[in-house]
């Protein structure tokens, strides 16, 4: 693959070109109806790896704040769309629909691969990555597409709560995969409640985070006399969240969703409609700075590393989450359009399933660090009982999953908004004009 050494180029000098370059793809990509943001991750796959070589890893790890605020900023977006008027008018439906999704996507994944396999670490691994989702993607297609309307507070209420749930679950299934692995070395059994302490924690911690910062900035935006200086104090708050998270290792997710809901459900809707639309131009400019750097992390050298586990994962994943979905909405009694299209809007999964992939690929390595007599008995009877080599075919599988689902699931996102008519434009398009 043809590379440009990166010395050559200084950073800004490739983001101004990327930027640009990003700009007119997405619009070129509009024309076949398609989300713009596809094109901006196409501009980062071809400087990133797997092309140029320009976006490499010591730029993308200088660069991760731009991400990292950008998810703080779609964050603290999806949070203040959540009106719990609104959210009351869904009903109890949306929390069926939490629920059975991600543990949909869980046990569909985790049966998929042990009938697969036969080897139920992994198989509890694999469905413990499989809940977590990628927000960016479908909040960027909302408001690419100006899409109103119950599916659309659905996905919002969806994309922003199963964020926590996923926390959970991986914390559950990989501590139990560990204890496995352990016990079927060393002949150990330890307590799995206090494996679950730490994932708990980190959710209720940054659940009350946001609480906290939410009031503060809720304090600070109505003392302020003009309205230019909004912008200014949101992005203080975001700063000062996503750092604390980042610091604590909290879901910088979860605590900027909080900030979003405790403004907008604490302030009059005209002081939330000034805050938000304070915000409304800089998000583009925000979605296509993610989308190329998420682009720039893709490599597709990894997809021939699919392999006939990587397409059950792909299968079992969206066939759990959109059949989840839909029971969700069954049992919750929701809107017809709801029960049809919100399993489309939730498929994108990137950055933070590749996250817990590292993060459980480091403990398993920790686990046989702490028994390797034991392991080494253990591997050379059963060598797929190796937490090692296990952990590498999870990071292996999830990157290369990841390209998938990161082009699929916006696409699916944009198709299901549009059947259920809530894109402004195409709704007028399908609507028979009166020659009265």
């Amino acid at each position: 693959m043809f590379h440009i050494p990166p010395s050559y180029v200084p950073t800004l000098v490739v983001l101004g070109v990327v930027i640009i370059l990003g700009f007119y793809l997405g619009k070129f990509i509009r024309r076949f109806r398609l989300p713009s943001l596809i094109g901006f991750m196409i501009i980062g796959l071809v400087f990133g790896a797997s092309f140029l070589g320009l976006f490499h890893e010591e730029i993308l790890g200088e660069l991760s704040f731009i991400t990292e605020i950008s998810l703080g900023l779609i964050a603290f977006t999806i949070g203040s769309e959540l009106k719990l008027p609104s959210l009351r008018r869904l009903g109890r439906g949306i929390v069926f629909v939490i629920l059975a999704e991600s543990l949909g996507a869980f046990f569909v994944v985790f049966l998929s691969v042990w009938a697969f396999t036969g080897n139920l670490p992994m198989a509890l691994i694999f469905a413990a990555m499989a809940p977590a989702s990628a927000p960016a993607g479908t909040v960027a297609v909302i408001q690419e597409y100006k899409a109103q309307g119950n599916l659309t507070k659905a996905l919002y209420a969806v994309v922003g709560f199963d964020d926590g749930l996923a926390i959970l679950i991986f914390g559950f299934a990989a501590s139990l995969a560990k204890l496995i692995l352990v016990a079927a070395a060393t002949g150990k059994n330890e307590s799995i409640l206090l494996a679950m302490k730490a994932p708990a924690l980190e959710i209720i911690i940054s659940i009350l985070v946001g609480l906290v910062i939410g009031y503060i900035f809720s304090l600070l935006i109505v003392s302020l006399k003009h309205r230019s200086d909004y912008f200014i104090i949101v992005m203080g708050c975001i700063f000062l969240a996503t750092g604390i998270s980042i610091k604590f290792h909290l879901s910088l997710i979860l605590t900027n969703m909080v900030m979003g809901i405790i403004f907008t459900n604490t302030r009059r809707e005209a002081l939330v409609t000034q805050v938000t639309e304070s915000l409304a131009p800089v998000m583009p400019f925000v979605f296509l700075l993610f989308f190329a750097l998420a682009g720039a992390h893709l490599n597709i050298a990894e997809l021939p590393n699919l392999g006939v586990l990587g397409v059950i994962y792909i299968l079992a994943r969206s066939a759990g989450l959109i059949g989840g979905a839909w029971l969700g909405c069954v049992l919750g009694n929701m809107e017809e359009k709801i029960k049809k299209y919100i399993g489309l809007g939730i498929l994108s999964q990137a950055g933070v399933a590749i996250g817990l992939a590292l993060i459980i690929n480091h403990e398993l390595r920790q686990v046989v660090a702490l028994y390797p007599q034991a392991f080494a008995e253990l591997i050379k009877t059963n060598p797929a009982m190796d937490p090692i080599r296990i952990g590498t075919q999870v990071i292996t599988v999830i990157t290369a999953t990841c390209i998938v689902f990161e082009i699929v699931g916006p696409i699916l996102c944009k198709m299901g908004l549009s059947r259920a008519g809530e894109i402004p434009d195409e709704k007028m398009k399908n609507t028979p004009v009166s020659l009265d």
